[in-house]
């Protein structure tokens, strides 16, 4: 017993000990909890350059250099993000200055529902019901993400020198994985290229999405004549990364101002632009360029949110699902964790594509 523990390689009883691999993985995630400062610019630069990556691919077949290509795409990324700082900062302030007299009329609405229900002999203390429910509560953690987004993009110069040096070397990342592959090393680079290849088109097809989701919420919000609609369209693309929940948490916001600013029937148009959009966006037209084989359910959305927004906080919540997508894909690529990416999805299509490629192989 103790002779064919000693023959076994030191990596592989490492790899196979549970008490280590787990001491590692929780040094890892401490580590990361307690470098927010340092991880959180890296991930959006590593978020960012991903997204660049379809036009990087664009640039190239049409027959332009690496230094024209990635010169081309840092130009473009340079000029959207002081679009988007030029359009989002005066709103943003501006919010931010009546955020205080939008809470009070908030407390004042819901003041008075409690006193009506109060009056038809239904008696709820107001203060019981501040601490369960604050509408204005909602309005603060809008105006919260975006100010941590603010601060993740506050390291412009890192973000940006992070960024450029991405892009130059995923031009190169293909030529340097082939001469990775040996006949040794053949399965795990081609591993390795399914997770990334999956990841790119994921984050691609996705970002395209939030992007015209974004906009729609934006016209909308305008046309309806809510204030700050940028600021809706804004938190919209954002949050569109989060499946399902996050279409919903951005609605929230903007349907409680428009109950302040227009009415009560005029917010129920701002959540009908939000459904529509959302059913439009989201079960129609995303599912036919993204396909069914990169979902996650639900309660792994909700549970991935909570858990990278507690170790890197708001923009560890905005990017739970990439996040957690780079776990699916890279569980998916190895047939000893493959269950794991079966527990993650949403149905048994992950076993199917599996046993699919069992019978192809032989």
């Amino acid at each position: 017993m103790i002779h064919g523990s000693r023959n076994l390689p030191a990596g592989g009883r490492l790899q196979n000990n549970p008490v280590i691999v787990t001491a590692a993985v929780l040094i890892i995630l401490t580590w990361l909890r307690y470098a927010q400062d340092l991880v959180v610019p890296f991930l959006l630069s590593l978020f960012i350059t991903v997204i660049a990556a379809a036009p990087m691919g664009w640039l190239k077949k049409r027959g332009f250099g690496p230094t024209a290509a990635v010169s081309t795409v840092f130009l473009g990324i340079v000029f959207i993000g002081l679009l988007m700082a030029a359009l989002l900062g005066g709103s943003f302030h501006a919010f931010t200055v009546k955020l205080p007299e939008y809470q009070e009329h908030l407390r004042r609405m819901a003041d008075g529902v409690l006193d009506w229900l109060s009056s038809r002999g239904l008696d709820i203390s107001h203060s019981v019901i501040r601490e369960v429910i604050d509408p204005g509560s909602v309005m603060v953690f809008a105006n919260g993400l975006v100010s941590s987004i603010g601060e993740g993009l506050s390291h412009t110069f890192l973000l940006m020198f992070t960024v450029f040096f991405m892009l130059m070397e995923s031009w190169e990342l293909p030529d340097k994985l082939a001469g990775m592959e040996t006949e040794r090393s053949r399965q795990t680079v081609s591993r390795l290229v399914e997770v990334i290849d999956s990841t790119k088109q994921y984050t691609s097809i996705k970002a395209l999405m939030s992007l015209v989701t974004g906009m729609l919420v934006w016209l909308g919000c305008s046309l309806i004549g809510l204030d700050f609609a940028i600021l809706w369209g804004f938190i919209a693309f954002m949050l569109n990364f989060i499946p399902t929940i996050g279409s919903i948490i951005a609605a929230v916001p903007a349907v409680l101002l428009a109950v302040v600013q227009l009415g009560p029937m005029m917010a129920l148009a701002v959540a009908g632009l939000y459904v529509a959009v959302n059913m439009i966006i989201g079960n129609l037209i995303e599912p036919r360029y993204m396909g069914r084989r990169v979902g996650l359910s639900t309660l792994v959305v909700f549970l991935s949110m909570v858990f990278w927004g507690w170790l890197l906080g708001p923009v560890g919540m905005l990017l739970s699902v990439p996040l957690t997508m780079v776990s699916k894909f890279a569980a998916q690529a190895n047939e000893n964790t493959r269950w794991v990416a079966i527990l993650l999805g949403p149905e048994m299509a992950l076993q199917k594509a599996s046993d699919a490629d069992k019978v192809s192989a032989s």
